[in-house]
């Protein structure tokens, strides 16, 4: 698969955008990751029903009722973003990339704290926050810029073009600050480089660079006396290795996600014997620990089949990396399905307790409007990639 990418990256000129006949286009939509989809939207819709119906008293359906609404409002996302073929992406990449970074900017300026970040807009009747949006506008134009080099992605000089590009919003969400979806850009970047075509070479150094930032980081430069992160999210980062280190300060919360998810058993405790859960002992429990709090309450069983959602639109949108037209598709849908990847490996792995709190959200699952409507807009451009790709496609498309 590697190299049939790798051909495409480098053989294929960008096509003209087209449109596509309206029985074709329904024929051609992947409907076994629409159907995934949607089991993950009312699956993550029941599964925050549970976890948050003692969290507003008086009113238990609150969150679920703001999430259903949100899911609505990404549905219909999902619907306009399948009508726009993905190659309009390609031409206005450079617009795309000057307004992402300059609604980052204005978050720094204007933005609304909390939790000691600076990370959201408010807009009144929406609270909302741009870098989650910000993970498909940079995937987008990462992609566009890799094509339009494909034939000189092999160079150096390419490789840190790009990564120059790619510098500057991660920079930004990072100083909001936001280390977890700086980690998701930074993933971003290496997948796209990867399907693109970018030699071994090149992507060595990159987790070479990526890793000597790590250290100088989280030990070298504090060793020295310079703190680039802040003392909570350092511990975040560092401590999650020794749970018990600290139970009541820095690794609590990590402590108390993984004692949900053990009381959860094979079965689950069910909603209303979900003590961790409901009497708050397990911060942010839907939020950044949505699947330790499912876990306690369902158990193995239900986490299982949250996983098993997760998975099928891993796999299709993997093969609609290898079914698409043209390199900038390819790349794209690379790096959406590796964002998204990664996004549930990190959560699920700080819930249970191998991987540092990051305060990346589950996706479709963890409560939060911004980033429920931006995965539906990233499902449906890769949706607008299936349509418009596969062997002997073109033919339908006018």
């Amino acid at each position: 698969m590697i190299e049939a990418v790798d051909t495409r990256a480098r053989g294929l000129r960008p096509v003209k955008a087209e449109r596509v006949e309206l029985g074709s286009f329904v024929r051609r939509l992947d409907w076994v990751l629409l159907a995934a989809v949607g089991g993950l939207l009312g699956y993550g819709l029941w599964a925050i029903a549970g976890i948050t119906q003692s969290d507003i008293p008086g009113n238990s359906s609150y969150y679920v009722v703001r999430q259903g609404v949100y899911a609505a409002v990404g549905v219909v996302g999902l619907l306009v973003v399948l009508l726009i073929d993905p190659d309009y992406y390609r031409r206005f990449k450079r617009p795309i990339y000057i307004g992402t970074i300059g609604v980052m900017l204005l978050v720094l300026l204007a933005g609304s704290v909390s939790h000691h970040s600076k990370r959201w807009l408010d807009l009144g009747f929406f609270r909302f926050q741009p870098s989650e949006f910000g993970k498909l506008l940079f995937v987008l134009f990462l992609a566009g810029i890799l094509a339009d080099r494909a034939r000189r992605i092999g160079e150096s000089r390419t490789v840190l073009e790009v990564i120059g590009f790619a510098s500057v919003p991660i920079l930004l969400v990072f100083v909001q600050p936001d280390v977890g979806t700086a980690m998701v850009y930074s993933v971003a970047l290496a997948a796209v480089l990867f399907v693109a075509g970018t030699r071994w070479v090149h992507l060595a150094a990159l987790g070479a660079g990526a890793v000597a930032v790590i250290l100088a980081v989280l030990w070298l430069l504090p060793s020295a006396g310079i703190q680039v992160l802040k003392p909570y999210q350092q511990a975040r980062l560092t401590h999650f290795t020794h749970p018990d280190q600290d139970p009541s300060g820095a690794t609590y919360n990590v402590a108390q996600s993984i004692n949900a998810v053990g009381a959860g058993g094979f079965h689950g405790r069910g909603v209303a014997g979900a003590t961790q859960t409901n009497y708050h002992f397990l911060p942010e429990h839907a939020t950044d620990f949505a699947f330790a709090s499912l876990a306690e309450e369902r158990g193995f069983v239900g986490v299982s089949v949250l996983l098993l959602l997760f998975l099928l639109v891993v796999w299709r949108g993997l093969k609609i990396v290898a079914v698409a037209r043209d390199s900038f598709s390819a790349i794209a849908a690379g790096g959406i399905v590796m964002a998204f990847l990664f996004q549930i490996f990190v959560n699920v792995g700080m819930s249970i307790g191998i991987a540092p709190v990051t305060g990346i959200p589950l996706p479709f699952v963890s409560v939060g409007g911004s980033a429920m409507i931006a995965n539906l807009l990233a499902i449906g451009v890769l949706e607008a990639i299936h349509i418009r790709g596969g062997q002997g496609r073109r033919g339908v498309l006018r």
